[in-house]
């Protein structure tokens, strides 16, 4: 049993309050998943010239400062950067790849959480209330966020374990429920080139979506796809640089709730997790479908 909260917002007026908006929704799936908790929040775009990075290390004192002067003289590019408890926020002036390598050849301590233009992805054991105080989502501003505590069935409670995950550029996942067909098709995407960090079911998930995307698919075509080659029960809430997603298995043995005014659209595991956002009283409220998928994003 997992929580999951998203949100949405139509009303570009609100996007300063997004985090002070979302945090009470994470808070309140704790029942739903006290072993570890994060979120993918997406603002603050680098124009497609950049790539904006989310990197991780351990320790709270290590030294983000001396990474990036060594990253801008080596690949000699712009850069700058933003740091958050032991999180840092790069900014660098060249494409995903190259960040990449070299990032794997100098710093293999440091673990790539997210990449794209917009996306920023933070996570952490322990309990909601406390990684969110951490990494100061209340002040958080942003155009759309997806968030997830976990209640661990399919592997150990760690931080890599814990979600959203990301697998492609500016696209997450979060998932609750569990795949049946995980391990069979982890093997088959490696084959394709899609790269794993840890042995979660819900990673699978995310790499096929992503997956879907590099042979041309469309989000609703990738998602089409999903339904027949995932097999299992699931709600998943997906991020993409340009807005998210939500669906459910055949079945519907998963929770969910969705809710819409002129200002927003939210989801959430319970309805609960909604009852803290403005004008709930006057939303369109309604549960997800089975098999079907429900899409909102701005145009590209």
């Amino acid at each position: 049993m997992c929580g999951i909260v998203g949100l949405y917002l139509k009303n570009p007026a609100l996007e300063s309050k997004l985090g002070e908006l979302f945090e009470p929704m994470l808070i309140a799936m704790t029942d739903r998943g006290p072993d570890s908790a994060g979120f993918a929040i997406y603002g603050d775009e680098v124009g497609d010239d950049q790539v904006k990075l989310t990197l991780r290390h351990p320790a709270d004192e290590y030294d983000w400062e001396r990474l990036a002067d060594a990253m801008r003289k080596d690949l000699n590019a712009t850069l700058s950067w933003m740091q958050n408890a032991n999180v840092a926020v790069f900014k660098v002036g060249t494409d995903e790849a190259a960040a990449r390598v070299w990032l794997a050849e100098h710093a293999p301590e440091v673990l790539i959480l997210s990449a794209g233009q917009s996306i920023e992805i933070l996570k952490e054991v322990g309990l909601p209330e406390n990684i969110a105080a951490k990494f100061n989502l209340r002040g958080m501003k942003g155009s759309h966020i997806i968030g997830h505590t976990r209640m661990a069935t399919e592997s150990a409670v760690t931080m890599e374990g814990s979600h959203p995950f990301s697998t492609g550029s500016d696209l997450c996942l979060v998932h609750n429920g569990s795949l049946s067909n995980h391990n069979r098709l982890r093997e088959y995407l490696k084959r394709e080139g899609i790269k794993f960090e840890t042995e979660n079911d819900s990673e699978v998930a995310a790499g096929y979506l992503t997956w879907r995307l590099q042979q041309g698919d469309s989000l609703k075509e990738a998602l089409e796809h999903a339904l027949d080659d995932l097999d299992g029960f699931f709600t998943f809430t997906i991020g993409t640089r340009n807005g998210f997603a939500v669906m459910r298995d055949p079945i519907a043995c998963k929770p969910a709730v969705l809710a819409e005014t002129d200002d927003y659209v939210a989801m959430a595991s319970e309805y609960q997790a909604l009852t803290s956002l403005p004008g709930i009283e006057k939303a369109k409220v309604w549960e997800p479908e089975p098999a079907t998928f429900y899409v909102w994003e701005r145009s590209a």
